[in-house]
């Protein structure tokens, strides 16, 4: 968005100058330019519906393909009656935000794929400063510990919630994260939102749904009921999907 300065002319008659609020105008102007900006980012809006004969006591939600992190339990949905829903969104944008050996933790910093965070000490602490390697791959993410002592922790964010972690990344080493625009759904038990997931019940996180290029879906989950030899598996599907 174009900020437009505002220009006021004083009369050549006035012996003393008005005061300048040319400051209050400009801020006012990168408010909104600020506000227009966050507006414009890209989202996936989602909505779970429980279109089964039973209640699932967690459905969990994972970043598909996270590589370099253990799996990360997104975001949990609870007690989801027959017939009703959850919304959430998806975001298209990573946020990433680190621990540093002293346990001081940053803001949430945007990085693009391509983007290396180096994590370097500055003047008055530790910084973390955005790069575009030539080298890097086109769909990954990388941060790197330039410190020259003690080992940082390293969060990757959507939507403000985990979605991959490194717990102990040790100075001049580094870690590469790829994440595709897709996620992995499934009824699990016994997980909680932002911590890792066991490897029983990240088996059953196994319906993998690729979000690219959609603006908006529900994912409807049908089946489900019955006990023992008679259960019936949860599915997952698509519908109601708006293109981009």
């Amino acid at each position: 968005m174009e900020v437009t300065k505002l220009k006021t002319e004083r009369p050549a008659s006035e012996s003393k100058p008005e005061t300048d609020t040319s400051p209050k105008l400009t801020a006012v102007n990168a408010t909104a330019e600020s506000t227009a900006t966050a507006s414009t980012v890209a989202v996936v809006s989602l909505r779970l519906v429980n279109q089964s004969s039973v209640g699932a006591p967690q459905v969990v939600i994972v970043q598909g393909n996270a590589q370099g992190s253990s799996v990360i339990a997104w975001r949990v949905i609870e007690h989801l009656s027959p017939g009703w829903s959850h919304p959430f969104t998806y975001p298209l944008q990573t946020q990433v935000s680190v621990t540093d050996p002293w346990g001081n933790v940053s803001p949430a910093l945007t990085v693009e794929p391509g983007q290396q965070v180096n994590v370097v000490m500055g003047t008055y602490g530790t910084e973390l400063v955005l790069s575009s390697p030539p080298d890097s791959a086109p769909n990954v993410i990388g941060v790197v510990n330039d410190l020259s002592q003690g080992a940082i922790a390293v969060e990757v964010l959507k939507d403000g919630l985990a979605v991959a972690r490194t717990s102990a990344l040790y100075p001049q080493s580094h870690v590469v994260y790829e994440l595709k625009p897709t996620i992995s759904i499934g009824v699990a038990s016994a997980c909680t939102q932002g911590e890792p997931v066991g490897s029983a019940s990240a088996s059953e996180i196994n319906t993998e749904i690729s979000l690219k290029g959609i603006a908006s879906a529900d994912i409807v989950m049908s089946g489900g009921g019955g006990e023992g030899s008679s259960a019936q598996p949860f599915i997952f599907s698509l519908a109601n999907v708006v293109m981009a």
